[in-house]
């Protein structure tokens, strides 16, 4: 009897280290699951414009940058006679790569 009882003891202290090794696997695998890739976000490339807007923002022309006159012209044109008032903002899009 006194064998079966060393031999019980002897595997459950297996069953006691194999166990430890899992779980300090588990803990392993889930620290490295943890962590995570940056992601680098991709540089987009702007170009500002001179927008003609109506009252109800609506863009009714487009300027290159260097024509603000011509734009604030355009406005007051519109504007002109009673009708809704027309103004000029910045316009920023984006430039597509070719």
């Amino acid at each position: 009897m006194a064998r079966k009882v060393v031999n019980r003891k002897a595997k459950a202290a297996e069953a006691e280290a194999a166990e430890k090794q899992a779980t300090a696997k588990k803990k392993k695998a889930a620290k490295k699951a943890t962590k995570r890739k940056k992601k680098v976000a991709a540089e987009v490339r702007l170009r500002l414009y001179w927008g003609v807007f109506s009252q109800n923002l609506k863009r009714v022309a487009v300027f290159e940058f260097d024509q603000k006159k011509e734009a604030v012209k355009r406005a007051t044109e519109l504007s002109k006679g009673g009708k809704a008032p027309h103004f000029v903002q910045k316009v920023k899009e984006e430039i597509k790569p070719e």
